[in-house]
């Protein structure tokens, strides 16, 4: 069967499932194999849950015309939706990054969803299998669609690009995330910036900002849409940004008062308001989603526990993000301050170096308490009075029962494996 006959299958389903576990009526099952199990195995279940059409790579499995057999699930998989993208013929706008691409997803969406009718990726659906699960969820009736794109190694970006085929294209930036699979610094730029080659390579627009050395030159003979801090070049001009500790930024004809924390989400915004502009959203419709939307999982949050105001970015964390955090942090007013900081994960070679280098950004201040958990930073504890050293989170669970916060601000960061929003439950 090949991949338009797939397709005339699709357009009967309602949806696209690859796991028996969230499995919708009328969806279509794809039987993809993973590195402890094999989904063929399913392919029944699905039947029996409701999917109406199976698709398996293996002919054991093979049960009725229901059962589709191909050669490789993940492969169809990805071929349907770039044939679903083509299909569609709609304006996609994607965008990669190595800090802050979800939060500037979300922005992005609340922003032109005043306008059109948008769909964005779900969560952090942006590899190899959410990328095709997000372009197979958009349908005739979506005007604009948003596709996040992650990557922890060369081409997995050029890649993606080839399937989503985006007409406009946004870097939030090059940082020191995923270095082992990269290969170092100059890796990730040259992996992230394979989205600039797609978009030269197929005449489309880039949204660049002017702060960003890097976005500049790599974006250069690219067709573009600019933001910059008083630099009357830029398409959109930003007149001053403030962070005490929510983000409020002023623009040539009106401001924005956000709910997200910290100076390292203005740029997020910043792109937010550029699209919205460029895609005519008024300055009033653009104000008003950017200033209700509120994070959520785990993502620069705000939350009050007792007489504890606590900022939550537990949700991930890396070299660049957990610098930029610290040192927002640090400028914030307040005296009572407490810094709560886990591993990064997925350094490689770094890992050693780079926890080195954030306890030496701590040695001089002398304002906050810095607890830090896991065993890489452990492995380059000092002997400091405000820096506190715990090798697990078991240990530094035993510590914090013995102590109380009262009228503190509390930074919690650290890598989505260190999951280090279990803190909250021993703040009181």
């Amino acid at each position: 069967m090949n991949i338009q006959d797939i397709h005339n299958l699709f357009l009967q389903c309602k949806s696209v499932s690859i796991d028996t576990r969230k499995i919708e009526k009328d969806s279509m099952f794809f039987a993809i194999k993973g590195e402890n199990f094999d989904a063929n195995t399913f392919a029944v279940k699905a039947l029996e849950l409701g999917a109406l059409f199976v698709i398996i790579d293996n002919a054991s499995f093979a049960i009725d015309k229901r059962t589709i057999l191909v050669e490789n699930s993940l492969e169809t998989l990805q071929e349907l939706a770039r044939f679903h993208r083509a299909y569609l013929k709609l304006p996609i706008i994607a965008l990669t990054g190595s800090n802050g691409k979800t939060t500037t997803k979300e922005l992005i969406n609340v922003v032109i969803s005043k306008k059109y009718k948008t769909k964005a990726t779900v969560g952090n659906l942006n590899n190899h299998i959410g990328v095709p699960l997000t372009l197979l969820s958009f349908t005739k009736e979506t005007e604009i669609g948003i596709v996040e794109m992650g990557a922890n190694h060369k081409k997995e970006i050029e890649f993606l690009c080839e399937i989503a085929q985006p007409d406009y294209g946004y870097i939030t930036n090059f940082g020191k995330a995923h270095l082992e699979g990269f290969g170092g610094v100059e890796g990730v730029i040259q992996g992230k910036s394979e989205m600039y080659q797609y978009l030269a390579k197929n005449d489309k627009v880039a949204f660049v900002n002017l702060e960003d050395s890097i976005q500049i030159e790599k974006s250069k003979g690219i067709k573009s849409f600019t933001f910059g801090v008083n630099n009357n070049t830029a398409d959109i001009n930003i007149k001053d940004i403030k962070a005490n500790p929510f983000v409020a930024i002023q623009y040539d004809n009106f401001s924005v008062e956000s709910n997200l924390i910290g100076l390292y989400n203005a740029n997020n915004i910043n792109v937010a308001v550029a699209i919205g502009h460029y895609f005519k959203v008024t300055d009033e419709d653009i104000k008003q989603a950017i200033e209700n939307y509120i994070p959520e999982n785990n993502r620069s949050q705000l939350l009050r526990i007792d007489s504890n105001q606590i900022i939550l970015d537990a949700y991930n964390a890396n070299p660049s993000s957990m610098a930029v955090a610290i040192t927002n942090f640090l400028q914030l007013e307040n005296l009572n301050k407490v810094m709560i900081l886990g591993d990064m994960f997925e350094l490689g070679d770094e890992s050693h170096q780079e926890h080195k280098l954030i306890i030496e950004s701590l040695l001089d201040q002398e304002k906050s308490v810095c607890y830090l958990i896991g065993k890489y930073f452990y492995e380059n504890k000092v002997n400091k009075d405000n820096l506190k050293f715990f090798e697990t989170f078991d240990d530094f669970v035993t510590f914090i029962k013995t102590i109380s916060f009262k009228e503190n601000t509390i930074l919690i960061k650290g890598s989505r494996g260190m999951a280090l929003e279990r803190t909250l439950e021993y703040i009181k």
